[in-house]
């Protein structure tokens, strides 16, 4: 049987293209000419391909035989598209031809951006306590070594930071249980109402502490949805906690349950969790990227009132894994509100 390499190269599922010995592109299938936004066929490779590590690699191919695989970027509006292109001899050189296979590494290399961003704030996060823990221990062992004054506001001080690190690892561990859980689904039932009562409970030193008034709007009557009642626990007290330690000193934070109504996002009855503060709201510039890692408004404020910058990232995946939304409506002086849309459980489900 014989082959019609012409065919076989326009059949490839990636973007590839053929360059003859003569330097020209020979076989360019539809892929190649989407990718390039031209149609290659006949055209010269260096006016085609343009970035030196793609040309020399094509070059050492013509002129020696020798493969070799390079990175070539392209700008798509406003990011780059990031290939992995296979440049091969082709054909019984010599002189060889030069086959190349454009494939798209995009999702590879922010996979990988993602990773080094997490291990550099994560250590960022990290470092700042240990520093402060760091000196003051060797303040307490020096200067201060004969000052009880001074020895027992250090230690206060090394608590403070050593129950941040606390937190930040706890939160790094529960978003990490949370990830690996985004994909299964809960098979429990839960009613949101006693569940929220069982928050405020596990939140009542937190709300004394702050001196706030809690107001809860209930419909009177069960919200059961699918739910894991941890996960679903979690997501109450982060966002309760959120609008203790950014809404107004010793203001109003309002709890709402809202009954299933249809949600066209969702294409089914939802049940609303809303969680309102009377904070100096949020720059509509910030707001898509509350959820992400360690992202903060105020990054000063944030760790001073305790926060990791993991909250909304926890809270995000949790959503997710329950099929549900989360819509964040705020402007500056007007407070923020944090809705929480949770699928309805089927009217024959029972509640745990």
């Amino acid at each position: 049987m014989t082959v019609d390499t012409d065919a076989v190269i326009k059949a490839l599922p990636l973007p590839a293209v053929l360059v003859d010995t003569a330097g020209r592109v020979a076989v360019a299938n539809a892929g190649a000419d989407a990718l390039f936004g031209i149609d290659l066929t006949g055209r010269h490779h260096v006016a085609v391909l343009r970035q030196p590590d793609l040309l020399d690699s094509v070059d050492r191919v013509l002129s020696r035989g020798e493969g070799a695989e390079v990175r070539y970027r392209v700008r798509r509006g406003q990011s780059d598209q990031v290939f992995r292109v296979t440049v091969t001899p082709a054909g019984e050189g010599p002189p060889n031809a030069a086959l190349l296979v454009f494939e798209d590494a995009t999702p590879v290399e922010a996979a990988g951006q993602m990773r080094r961003d997490f291990v550099a704030n994560v250590s960022h996060e990290l470092k700042t306590p240990l520093t402060a823990v760091l000196g003051f221990i060797e303040t307490l062992r020096s200067t201060a070594r004969d000052d009880p004054q001074a020895r027992e506001r250090f230690l206060g001080i090394m608590e403070r930071e050593a129950k941040r690190m606390n937190r930040l690892v706890s939160d790094l561990l529960s978003l990490s249980r949370v990830e690996d859980e985004e994909r299964m689904r809960p098979r429990q039932t839960v009613d949101l109402a006693p569940l929220l009562r069982r928050t405020l409970a596990t939140l009542k030193a937190v709300i004394e502490q702050a001196g706030s008034e809690i107001e809860i709007i209930e419909p009177g009557e069960p919200l059961p949805v699918p739910g894991d009642p941890d996960q679903l626990q979690q997501v109450m007290a982060n966002l309760i906690e959120n609008a203790l330690k950014y809404g107004r000193p010793r203001g109003k934070v309002t709890v709402r349950l809202c009954l299933p109504v249809q949600d066209d996002a969702l294409g089914r009855p939802a049940a609303r969790i809303e969680v309102e503060d009377q904070g100096e709201g949020i720059d509509p510039i910030h707001l898509p990227r509350l959820t992400e890692r360690f992202y903060r408004v105020d990054a000063h404020r944030s760790r001073s009132a305790g926060g990791t910058g993991l909250g909304l990232a926890i809270v995000k995946h949790i959503v997710n894994r329950h099929r549900g939304r989360l819509a964040i409506d705020s402007k500056p002086g007007e407070g923020s509100r944090f809705s929480i849309l949770l699928p309805a459980a089927d009217p024959d489900a029972t509640a745990a």
